[in-house]
């Protein structure tokens, strides 16, 4: 019987199933706030952008926000609409701090706000995130500026689905899918990286302490692995744009090295851009962690600091 229920136990890890929340095992001092990436959103349609990473968080002792900042937008709009969303947060819970969790976008989104409002943040955790640059925005702004009527055809495309995911998901903000995309190409990133240079690396592919200047710690993680699960609809899309890497390791949107920020907990796990977030609806590599583990595990690394 032991050796059947071992068997079982494994084949459930292997699957990606998550056991039973043990109690107390997330519970950290400060709420944890997660904020949404380029096209991103808290719930749209019944759909979560964060598919059950809330749930179980909160299971295990975690008190758990989930922003909506504009879903396509430049990095400080971003930053100061989630910053507004902070102080809400602080005053409703009582708490003096909060850890912040960003995905993709929401990685420079969070080091916005770490960096002008730092007596609001705790830890800064980026997950996927844009911190060195995006090489696909590269090639799409590239396109812009260079492709006659291109930029009026990727604004008026861009802006009516996230403006369409703003409705869906009842956020109320304005879009602007041209600032956004400038804001994540290399040449704009790094100069977000001047003037907000907590935790970042000094060279590309670097690593940085995790403790920043402002007494904020950085943590940061990615996945390294396009294709994922046979299943999931995002990975012929994630598939056709890692091809911009030219064989560098990446996620389908962003590289491992462009994902350092402070303490890299990783940056190759066989996951995908989407798989970072447990999308799509908890598709994963079957064989590899589960992505609703490492929120766990990073809510009780934050917790064993007593953030």
């Amino acid at each position: 019987m032991k050796t059947f229920i071992h068997a079982l136990l494994g084949a459930l890890l292997l699957l990606g199933l998550s056991g039973p929340a043990t109690a107390g095992y997330t519970e950290t001092r400060y709420p944890i706030v997660l904020v949404h990436g380029l096209f991103g959103f808290d719930t749209a349609a019944g759909v979560d952008y964060w598919y059950r990473i809330p749930e179980e968080l909160r299971q295990g002792g975690a008190q758990v926000y989930v922003a909506q900042v504009s879903a396509a937008e430049d990095t400080v709009v971003r930053g100061e609409q989630l910053a507004r969303q902070v102080e809400t947060i602080l005053a409703s819970s009582g708490a003096d701090r909060v850890n912040l969790i960003g995905h993709s976008h929401g990685g420079p989104t969070i080091r916005y706000v770490a960096s002008v409002y730092p007596q609001y943040v705790s830890s800064v955790t980026s997950v996927g995130g844009v911190n060195w640059g995006a090489r696909l925005a590269d090639v799409l702004q590239g396109v812009v500026d260079n492709v006659p009527f291109s930029g009026d055809l990727v604004g008026y495309l861009g802006n009516a689905l996230a403006g369409l995911i703003d409705l869906f998901s009842g956020g109320g903000n304005d879009q602007d899918i041209l600032a956004a995309l400038k804001a994540l190409t290399t040449a704009e990133t790094v100069a977000f990286n001047q003037q907000y240079p907590e935790g970042v690396p000094a060279q590309y592919c670097g690593n940085a302490p995790r403790v920043a200047s402002n007494g904020i710690s950085y943590f940061s993680w990615s996945g390294a692995k396009p294709l994922t699960n046979g299943l999931d609809p995002s990975d012929v899309l994630l598939g056709a744009t890692s091809i911009v890497f030219l064989g560098e390791p990446n996620d389908g949107l962003v590289s491992s090295c462009s994902s350092h920020l402070g303490m890299v907990i990783r940056d190759d796990y066989r996951m995908n851009h989407l798989d970072e977030v447990n999308q799509v609806l908890g598709l994963h590599d079957l064989w590899s962690t589960d992505p609703v583990t490492l929120y766990r595990q990073q809510a009780n690394r934050l917790k064993n600091y007593n953030f």
